[in-house]
C-alpha cells in the first residue's frame, strides 16, 4: 500500500488541527463530522469508487462570482465543504517539451486523463511524437471498473474526449471532421473521430450534448454508412435524448445519452457584460431555449452513479466517473455572468450529488477541480474597465461588478495561466495538498484504483 509521505501527513494533520479550530462554533455533531472526514482523508488506503468533477473554467474568480450572487459572501457552495483543499498548476508544453503557460482544454485534460503534458489542441497523446497515451479510464476498464463520463458540452468537446479517445486535434468530433487528424481516420488505420472513439471504448455511460456528431455517417470500416448513433445500438447501447428516456434506462447494458444537438443549453439567462457596464440587473433562472425536457446536470450525474453502482453490484471493484460542468468556461468566453453563474450553481448542485454519495459510502475518492482558469474578475463598483462589464444584483441585495478584459471587445475572452483550486475526500485524498501539478491527479486516481 501507498504510504503517504512525511510533508503530506504534516500538512494534513496541521489542516485537520485547523478544520478542528474552524469549527469548534458550530454544534459538535457538525465539528465532529468535519474533522472525521479530514481523517478519512490522510489515512491513504484504496478506493472503490472515484468521482472526479471538473468545473471547465472554473478558477477562484469564478467560484467567489458564484457564491457572492447565489449563496452570499459569507455563504459556502457545496464545492467549499471539502475536507482536504489544495492547488494546481495547469501549464501545457510546446512540442519540444517547453512550457506554454496558458492551456487549452484538450491539453489539460489530457494532462490529468493519461499523467503526460501534451500541446494545446491534442488529445491523450505525446506532444511530439502524437503518439497515443493510455487514459484513467481505459486503465480503469482493464481493472474491471464501470466506467462513465458525464458533461454539459458535447460528448466529443475536449474534456470528455481525453478519456476515452485519441487525437491529433481537439476538432476531429466526428467522422465528417477529420480535416486537422488525417492519420487518425479510419481509411489510414487510426482510431477514427472522438464520437467512433467513445462508443467503440463501450464506456458505460455517456451523458451529454453533441447529437449532432453522433448523427454523422461514418466513412470507412465495419460501420460504414452508418451514423455514429446506429454504431452505438450496434454495440449494444441504449439511446436516449431527453430526461423522459434517461428515467427508463435498465442498468446492465452502457447507455448514450445525447441531449442537445451541440453544447447543452445554459440554465440561467441574463445580458452579457457590455462596453462600458450595465445597468444592474438580476440573473434570470431560467432559460426559454432550454427545452423542460432536458435533465441537469445533477440529474445526469445521479443517474450515471446508480447506472454505474448497480453494474457492479456483486464486483468487487466500483467504478470511475468524471462529471463536467463544461459551460462556465463558454459563458466566460462569451463574457456573460449569468449564464456563468448559472452553470457553476449547477456543477455544484451535482457536487452534490456525488459528496452525498460518498457520505454513505466512504470508500468513495471525490475529487473537484477546474482544468483551468479564466476572465472573469470581480472589481470595486466605481471601477472603470477598459473592456467588457456587468453589474449585477446579488442575492443579498448588494451590487457586484464583474469584468472581463482578457481579449477587445467582440473577441472571445481567454484563459489565463493561473493555478486553480483542486479539493478532496475520500481515499488518497490527502495527495491535493499544497501546490501540485494537473498530472499528479493521474497518479492519485490511479493509486486510489489500484490500477497498474
Amino acid at each position: 500500500m501507498h504510504r503517504p509521505s512525511r510533508r503530506h501527513v504534516m500538512a494534513a494533520t496541521a489542516l485537520v488541527a485547523a478544520t478542528a479550530a474552524a469549527v469548534a462554533m458550530t454544534t459538535a455533531a457538525g465539528a465532529s463530522d468535519t474533522v472525521q472526514q479530514a481523517q478519512h482523508a490522510i489515512k491513504g488506503g484504496k478506493a472503490k469508487n472515484v468521482i472526479l468533477l471538473i468545473g471547465d473554467g472554473m478558477g477562484d474568480s469564478e467560484i467567489t462570482l458564484a457564491r457572492d450572487y447565489v449563496v452570499g459572501a459569507g455563504g459556502r457552495l457545496n464545492m467549499d465543504g471539502f475536507p482536504l483543499t489544495g492547488a494546481y498548476t495547469t501549464y501545457a508544453v510546446h512540442a519540444d517539451g517547453t512550457p506554454d503557460y496558458v492551456t487549452d482544454s484538450a491539453a489539460s485534460g489530457s494532462g490529468w486523463a493519461t499523467g503526460r503534458k501534451t500541446v494545446n489542441g491534442r488529445i491523450s497523446k505525446t506532444p511530439d511524437t502524437d503518439k497515443a497515451v493510455p487514459t484513467i479510464l481505459e486503465l480503469a476498464q482493464r481493472g474491471g471498473y464501470a466506467t462513465g463520463s458525464v458533461t454539459t458540452a458535447e460528448l466529443t468537446d475536449a474534456t470528455p474526449a481525453v478519456l476515452a479517445a485519441h487525437a491529433t486535434d481537439r476538432s476531429c468530433q466526428g467522422p465528417g471532421d477529420m480535416a486537422k487528424c488525417p492519420t487518425d481516420t479510419l481509411a489510414k488505420g487510426g482510431p477514427g473521430s472522438i464520437a467512433e472513439q467513445s462508443v467503440n471504448h463501450k464506456v458505460d455511460v455517456l451523458f451529454g450534448g453533441g447529437k449532432q456528431r453522433f448523427d454523422q455517417k461514418v466513412t470507412e470500416g465495419r460501420y460504414k454508412g452508418l451514423t455514429v448513433t446506429e454504431q452505438a445500438r450496434k454495440l449494444g447501447y441504449q439511446v436516449v435524448t431527453d430526461g423522459a428516456g434517461l428515467k427508463g434506462v435498465k442498468a446492465g447494458k452502457p447507455v448514450l445519452g445525447l441531449f442537445a444537438s451541440g453544447n447543452v443549453p445554459t440554465e440561467w439567462t441574463g445580458r452579457p457584460a457590455a462596453v462600458g457596464g450595465t445597468a444592474p440587473q438580476r440573473c434570470v433562472p431560467s432559460n426559454p431555449n432550454r427545452p423542460s425536457s432536458t435533465p441537469s446536470l445533477a440529474d445526469s450525474a445521479t443517474k450515471a452513479i446508480q447506472l454505474l453502482e448497480a453494474k457492479q453490484k456483486h464486483a468487487k471493484k466500483g467504478f470511475f466517473l468524471q462529471i463536467e460542468g463544461a459551460s462556465i468556461d463558454k459563458q466566460d468566453h462569451a463574457a456573460d455572468p449569468c449564464g456563468q453563474i448559472g452553470e457553476t450553481a449547477a456543477f455544484d448542485r451535482a457536487v452534490k450529488v456525488a459528496r452525498d454519495y460518498a457520505a454513505k459510502h466512504p470508500d468513495t475518492l471525490v475529487v473537484t477541480t477546474a482544468d483551468h482558469g479564466h476572465t472573469s474578475q470581480i472589481v470595486p463598483l466605481e471601477a472603470t474597465p477598459p473592456g467588457l462589464s456587468s453589474t449585477l444584483v446579488t442575492n443579498e441585495g448588494q451590487q457586484l461588478k464583474v469584468n472581463y478584459s482578457t481579449n477587445t471587445p467582440g473577441q472571445s475572452q481567454e484563459h489565463t495561466g493561473t493555478q486553480v483550486r483542486i479539493a478532496a475526500q475520500g481515499p488518497q485524498a490527502y495527495r491535493v495538498l499544497g501546490i501540485t501539478n494537473q498530472t499528479d491527479l493521474f497518479t492519485t486516481i490511479r493509486r486510489a484504483l489500484g490500477l497498474k
